[in-house]
């Protein structure tokens, strides 16, 4: 075995080894309960992110965990073909040869798309390997494969025909960057400086006028009314009546409708109908016809006027400026609004009235919602229940159609000779009217459409496949609480309409992996971190375990480069406890079950007594999906409990001659490595490797260690020893010189096996006494019913020492009424940051334990 751990050596050659013997797929406990994971499909354009890092570490975790527990796991990966992203990368890569897109024509260009993915789509995936994340890869799926496709067009037709798919001309999120249509949940929206402007509308008969309030002025040109609340005083006898539109000078009428809020602005709005969703409806309600003013990159079009040609923010400037040249401008007053970005490019939204495909969501929510109310689908944690609920409830149809090429097109054609809509999973050769002059509609569907398909597609349906039927419902989803709303509740909707069962039980929801200040990593802000470069430094398992012990229940994670380097300082310790394990035993001769003594000696009892209470408690974190405490507990026992103390204990009996101690320092070497191994799998299986040298840990059986009565008073003798070593370090002795210790044991739990101890790891021999020492100075130790009496005698100049001491205590008084002082000062408590004050706070609490120590050892100079 190495001497030094090497991480990049440990984690360059398993992986390979774990995939040529089918270690990860299901097949490997063939009786076992079937168990299954679909991965949140990452962009094939993609590579890894810090987000990725910790959302897969946490399903290796429960699947690896599973897998070891007998279960026929089954984690499936796969990519997404991320519609809108993936065409704009090729674009550019074609861009660079000097090849437009247009000029080359649909069927090229998509033929680009799938050459540019068999040269670098593989990317992530090989990332995803190298942090060594255990998905069936001979199950590997892609959202353009054809059984997927084949599901996405048979949803598609079956919804619409149940009237579950419509097409219609409606008010969406258009993006004019990438020039599509975007869905409501891939829109960001965020406070803005921005203005109200106020317009006066001059009635087109008499005199006076009305005055409107608006955050786009140059949305007026499309105006075709202005709408007041039916019980707003100051209209009311206006209703009815019409203005002029300014700059247009197209009569429009006053109109009375429930949507108006008196309080925003002046009360009256203009009415926009094909540039707000709002006005469309009450355009509706009231036969107000619709104008678009703006082409699809966001510029005016002939109906505006002479604004035509000018970009929606350019138009905007021209019409108030032409606005106030008219003197109908009243007025602009700065107002913080909120804007809606798009998610992709952040480009501002434009709402846009256009011929789109949707799904009609009501009848799909009811029975989600139920899904998850009636606990037939839990959260983890509970409380990101009430996102979901509040989305749900607060749907709008859904906007599916996407004016790009790349994508699942839409299985619909339109015949040009009677204008009917064929709706078909095969392509029709003619229609019904006799008409063979078809054309396929020419968009796509949105990527998130297919991505809802993800649990049941990838398994075989609409086919009854053997994955099917055997592994869905899923077991779990696990996602960041980002896309609740874009992907989990789309699952579940999908789910149950078309398979009429809940797509997976239980929805694991985790935090974002955040920049140390708080901050959203963002490559523009240039605070992001490449979990690539962090694993060629500290290796992939330093960063597993790392992003594990911080995955609080969904609560965000501030990154931090010195968690990693704890991590890797771990996979350190781990190494050296099996290199002192194999010092007193063979290499390969640790079983890979069993193994545990029959009659333990006290240290063994001991260890394997808490062994035991650690893989209980370890489970119920891990079954409650509370990762960060179920890996800070075993950490704390691996480091604490078995390095610290267990290793230390052996070396007396092992000095000795005990031989049978050395093998059950292997055997719980091997459990700590197997209740790890989810975590940090590539370490473990090194390690495995030397110590049991049998198969792989990877398919091991998961510990169970037998209850074991810890022994009487071994926490006592903890305490003694600990105080011991603190005792030296505090008088600046040496580990091995020499001191007097008296035991005063009146319950008699002190056992013989102690004396070893003591010597071994405190350097003592502690003798026996009746009554604490009257005549000399001492310091006692108390732990429990049993005390340690150190002589200080010829250790420590008694009077120097008391010197020193009176000293200290001196000072610390005087520092502690400062403190006191401060503390009972109103104007500091009330008027100083609250921070300072706990910060006083803490430091009079220190100073006031210390002190009492300082006393205590004072007297007990005598």
């Amino acid at each position: 075995m190495e001497a030094a751990y090497d991480p990049q050596k440990v984690e360059s050659g398993w992986y390979s080894r774990w995939e040529s013997a089918g270690v990860f797929a299901p097949e490997t406990n063939p009786e076992g309960e079937p168990f299954c994971i679909v991965i949140p499909p990452p962009n094939v354009t993609g590579s890894l992110h810090m987000g990725h890092a910790l959302d897969l570490s946490i399903q290796d975790v429960i699947i690896r965990r599973k897998r070891m527990q007998g279960f026929a796991a089954l984690w499936l990966p796969g990519t997404d073909h991320a519609g809108i992203a993936t065409q704009i990368v090729v674009e550019r890569e074609l861009a660079k040869e000097g090849i437009d897109r247009e000029e080359l024509g649909r069927e090229r260009f998509i033929e680009q798309v799938w050459q540019w993915k068999a040269q670098s789509g593989g990317r992530i995936t090989e990332q995803i390997r190298r942090m060594g994340f255990s998905t069936d890869w001979s199950r590997e799926r892609f959202t353009m494969d054809g059984g997927l496709s084949d599901a996405v067009k048979k949803v598609f037709v079956d919804l619409y025909e149940q009237d579950l798919i419509y097409r219609g001309n409606r008010i969406i999120n258009w993006c004019p960057r990438d020039r599509t249509a975007i869905s409501d949940v891939e829109v960001i929206h965020r406070d803005e400086a921005g203005e109200l402007v106020h317009i006066r509308y001059p009635f087109a008969e008499g005199v006076g006028g009305v005055e409107v309030a608006t955050t786009r002025a140059e949305t007026m040109l499309g105006d075709t009314g202005v709408a007041v609340h039916p019980e707003d005083p100051r209209y009311r006898d206006l209703i009815g009546r019409t203005v002029t539109l300014p700059l247009v000078g197209r009569e429009i009428p006053i109109v009375a409708d429930d949507a108006v809020d008196p309080d925003f602005g002046t009360g009256a709005v203009k009415v926009t109908p094909a540039h707000d969703p709002t006005d469309f409806e009450i355009g509706e309600r009231h036969g107000l016809d619709p104008i678009v003013i703006l082409d699809e990159l966001g510029v005016v079009n002939e109906n505006g006027g002479r604004f035509a040609g000018l970009d929606r923010f350019e138009a905007r400037t021209a019409v108030k400026s032409a606005l106030a040249d008219e003197g109908v401008l009243v007025a602009i007053e700065e107002r913080d609004h909120s804007v809606g970005h798009c998610q992709r490019c952040d480009t501002v939204i434009e709402p846009y009235l256009s011929d789109q495909w949707f799904v009609r969501v009501g009848p799909l929510v009811g029975p989600a919602i139920d899904a998850v109310r009636n606990g037939e689908i839990r959260f983890a944690p509970k409380r990101w229940e009430k996102t979901y609920f509040h989305w749900m409830e607060n749907l709008r149809d859904w906007t599916i159609s996407r004016q790009i090429w790349w994508g699942h097109r839409i299985p619909a054609w339109h015949c040009d000779a009677c204008h009917e809509v064929i709706v078909s999973v095969t392509e029709p050769t003619v229609c019904s009217c006799g008409s063979a002059d078809l054309r396929q509609d020419p968009d796509v569907l949105d990527t998130w459409f297919s991505s809802g398909l993800f649990p049941f597609s990838t398994l075989g349906w609409p086919e009854e496949t053997d994955d099917y039927a055997i592994y869905y419902p899923n077991a779990v989803l696990v996602t960041g609480y980002d896309i609740i709303s874009f992907w989990v509740a789309r699952m579940i909707k999908l789910g149950l309409h078309f398979t009429g069962k809940k797509p997976f039980s239980d929805v694991v929801i985790h935090g974002m992996v955040r920049a140390g200040d708080g901050k959203k990593m963002s490559k523009s802000v240039g605070n992001t971190v490449d979990p690539l470069e962090t694993v060629d430094e500290h290796g992939a398992d330093a960063l597993r375990l790392a992003l594990i012990q911080a995955a609080s229940p969904g609560q965000d994670i501030p990154y931090s480069e010195e968690w990693v380097d704890a991590a890797r300082r771990f996979g350190n310790k781990l190494w050296n406890a099996a290199r002192f394990s194999l010092q007193h035993i063979e290499s390969g001769s640790v079983p890979a079950d069993g193994g545990y003594p029959e009659d333990p000696r006290p240290e063994e009892a001991w260890v394997l007594s808490r062994l035991a209470q650690t893989v209980t408690e370890f489970d119920g974190f891990l079954d409650a999906y509370r990762f960060s405490d179920a890996f800070g507990l075993l950490y704390n026992f691996a480091w604490s409990e078995v390095f610290d103390w267990f290793l230390e204990m052996a070396k007396a009996p092992l000095r000795a001659g005990d031989d049978s101690i050395g093998r059950t320092v292997g055997v719980v070497l091997r459990d700590v490595l197997k209740l790890f191994h989810p975590a940090i799998p590539y370490i473990t299986e090194e390690l495995w490797n030397e110590l049991v040298g049998d198969g792989f840990i990877a398919t091991a059986k998961w510990p169970a260690p037998p209850e074991t009565v810890e022994p009487a008073g071994f926490e006592q003798l903890r305490d003694l020893i600990t105080g011991i070593r603190r005792f030296r370090a505090e008088h600046g002795l040496s580990p091995r010189a020499e001191l007097a210790v008296g035991l005063l044991d009146p319950e008699n739990v002190v056992g013989e096996w102690w004396a070893d101890q003591f010597t071994s790891l405190a350097s003592v021999s502690p003798v026996p006494i009746g009554i604490p020492p009257a005549d000399t100075p001492h310091t006692r130790i108390v732990a429990g019913s049993v005390e340690a009496f150190i002589s200080l005698e010829g250790i420590v100049d008694v009077g120097a020492e008391r010197e020193r001491l009176g000293k200290a205590i001196a000072e610390i008084e005087g520092n502690l009424a400062r403190s006191d002082q401060k503390l009972g000062n109103p104007q500091f408590v009330d008027k100083a940051p609250a921070a300072v004050v706990a910060k006083e706070r803490d430091k009079a609490e220190a100073a006031r334990a210390r002190l009492e120590k300082l006393q205590a050892q004072l007297t007990e100079l005598g």
